[in-house]
């Protein structure tokens, strides 16, 4: 609220009546009165001024420590507690029949709210007046408590005065703080009793006391300090004996359950290995009696080439002349009949897995929409395309199943040819006279076997019209060949061998090569024809180690440009088929790894080992450790791989 000058004013209510506002007081900490304001009717008629009230609060404080003054004086002179206890009685009586005289026309108003807004009347000079409105300011704190006392006779309470405005606040300096009565002891004090202390009663004149459960004591042998520690030192070691045979007992029964799970574990590694071995064996012998991929063909013909080299050998060791010359021409057309068998397989194979990739490709057109959530679930979605490829799946699995009774081959005919008569086209015109034809030939009880080949026509024609993107939507992500010719110009190059425009991922690319080479059929029909190796477990090594470099995330570049030769020359030229350390041959066991795991691998900085010593191998942090012979040794295996 606006503080106003001490020149007379008077403060009235903005309807026009009130009650009459105590005048503060100028210093800090005057004493305020906080019993029920004393207040008035006020008019516009008759204004009490400040400088009146100021001037009877004046004489009733002068006229008070009047009276208090001349009772001290005659308490003073009479000593007694009595006759000052009666002159304060008749003080306070004299002082409330003052103030009841004075205020004996005024109405004591008990419950007084202040209006937000009051209208102050201000003398500017001697005969006028200036009305000021004043807002109030409620207070949304509670004022701190500054002392004050009360008057013992009337009961009021007497505050002293605090600041008008709302206390500043203390910047956050970002650190905890305390108050006292959390970072002080809380003591308390509490009485107790303490022990009463108690005395033991004989027997005597006039008083017998009874002994029959009274004990005996003698004193024992005397023993003194050395002698009583001796004895403790004794008792001591015995305790650490039994503790130590304890602890022995439980010490070779860990160490030998430890041995006992460590052999166990062992023998079910060793039982493992022998199992997978096996296992291997017979997938390999497997794959060399029922070839299907092109790793099981280089295998067979790899195992020919060893067969054809050890009987050549066997011949020409043991016949001469013309024994020799028609021994090698058994062996030729043994050769031959060998590499005619093979490619009947291979014929076989090819439609075998000529009818997977089909069906492979029919069922990711009709896999539906795939996403993982935010709480790890899969959702999965059938769109429209997803749900016309299902369909043409469904169809063209029915058409091409045979065996199948009459009634439902010819369901199945009528209902691919209401799918294709969807679009009128002659890819579908042809298709439904070939439908046509065939339940035509059927209703004459035309033989089985006389219509495979119509119906391979009616397949392959509808398995044309499911590559058309046109009718499935959905194949159009997985073409080989792009729908746009324009794109057939990129990433195509010639190959001289078997003189085809093939794209850039069917050509294989030596570290060491500058211009593009033969494809990849040509270099595998090269294989087969005169050298005859077999890249398979050298592609498994090549597979892991690029597997492993990939974990590594520093950026490696060199394992991803080497090749299957290049592979090859480096384990059978540099390491020599084996292991570094063990001299295992086995090459399903065969690892290649980092020599120095901080640097990326390179033919300059590998090593060929087992599964188990490349796990030994990268857990050592310094290399330096290592005996001076075997870094001796290996540094110069890795240096003839310069």
């Amino acid at each position: 609220m606006e503080d106003a000058s001490d020149s007379g004013f008077e403060v009235v209510t903005s309807e026009g009546s009130g009650a009459e506002q105590a005048p503060a007081f100028s210093q800090g900490k005057a004493p305020v009165s906080t019993s029920p304001e004393i207040t008035s009717p006020a008019t516009n008629e008759n204004y009490c001024t400040l400088s009146e009230i100021r001037n009877s609060e004046r004489e009733e404080q002068t006229s008070q420590n009047s009276v208090l003054t001349e009772n001290t004086a005659n308490g003073t002179e009479t000593a007694s507690m009595t006759e000052d206890n009666e002159t304060l009685r008749k003080t306070d009586e004299t002082v409330q029949s003052e103030n009841l005289e004075r205020f004996s026309g005024e109405v004591i108003q008990q419950d007084y709210h202040m209006p937000d807004v009051i209208t102050v009347r201000v003398q500017t000079d001697s005969d006028s007046f200036q009305e000021v409105v004043v807002k109030i300011e409620r207070r949304t704190y509670n004022k701190p408590f500054l002392g004050g006392f009360r008057n013992m006779s009337t009961g009021v309470e007497f505050h002293n005065a605090g600041s008008q405005t709302k206390p500043k606040r203390r910047p956050d300096k970002g650190i905890q703080l305390f108050c006292k009565e959390t970072q002080t002891v809380v003591e308390k004090n509490k009485q107790q009793q303490t022990r009463n202390t108690t005395s033991t009663q004989m027997t005597k004149i006039g008083l017998y006391v009874s002994n029959m459960t009274d004990k005996l004591i003698t004193p024992g042998k005397y023993f003194t300090a050395e002698e009583y520690h001796k004895r403790r030192l004794e008792a001591v070691i015995v305790l650490q004996k039994y503790f130590r045979r304890w602890h022995a007992i439980n010490l070779a029964q860990n160490l030998m359950e430890q041995k006992r799970l460590r052999l166990a574990r062992e023998a079910q590694e060793e039982l493992q290995k022998k199992r997978e071995k096996e296992e291997k064996l017979r997938r390999e012998y497997e794959k060399k009696l029922n070839p299907k991929t092109k790793e099981d063909f280089e295998l067979l013909y790899h195992d020919l080439e060893l067969w054809m080299q050890e009987e050549t050998a066997r011949i020409n060791r043991t016949l001469s002349g013309a024994e020799r010359k028609a021994a090698l021409c058994v062996l030729l057309e043994e050769e031959t009949e060998l590499i005619a068998c093979i490619g009947m397989h291979r014929l076989n194979a090819n439609v075998e897995n000529q009818q997977k990739a089909i069906l492979q490709l029919l069922g990711k057109c009709a896999q539906p929409r795939r996403w993982k959530a935010f709480d790890g679930k899969i959702t999965e979605m059938d769109t429209q395309n997803t749900l016309r490829g299902k369909e043409l799946l469904e169809i063209y699995r029915s058409i091409s199943t045979k065996d199948i009774p009459k009634d439902e081959r010819t369901s199945v005919l009528l209902t691919l040819k209401c799918t294709v008569k969807e679009h009128e086209c002659k890819l579908t015109q042809e298709i439904v006279s070939l439908i046509d034809r065939e339940i035509d030939l059927m209703s004459r009880e035309v033989k089985e076997c006389n219509l495979e080949g119509l119906r391979k026509r009616i397949c392959t024609l509808f398995l044309q019209y499911i590559k058309i993107p046109e009718f499935n939507p959905e194949v159009a992500g997985f073409l080989k060949v792009p729908q746009d010719p324009l794109k057939l110009y990129k990433n195509v190059y010639f190959c001289h061998s078997c003189e085809n425009y093939l794209p850039s991922t069917e050509f294989p690319i030596p570290a060491n090569s500058h211009t593009i080479g033969r494809c990849r059929s040509c270099y595998q029909l090269d294989n087969e024809a005169r050298k005859r190796e077999a890249y398979f477990k050298y592609r498994l090594i090549l597979e892991n180690l690029r597997k492993s470099e990939v974990d590594y995330q520093d950026d490696t570049k060199i394992v991803f440009l080497v090749q299957l030769p290049d592979m090859q020359y480096l384990i059978e030229n540099i390491w020599n088929s084996q292991s570094a350390l063990s001299a295992c041959s086995d090459l399903y066991e065969l690892v290649m790894i980092r020599w120095d795991k901080q640097h990326e691998w390179s033919p300059w900085n590998t090593i060929l080992l087992t599964k188990e010593e490349a796990d030994a191998h990268l857990k050592l942090c310094n290399l330096q450790k290592f005996s001076l012979l075997k870094c001796k040794k290996l540094s110069g295996l890795v240096c003839a791989a310069c």
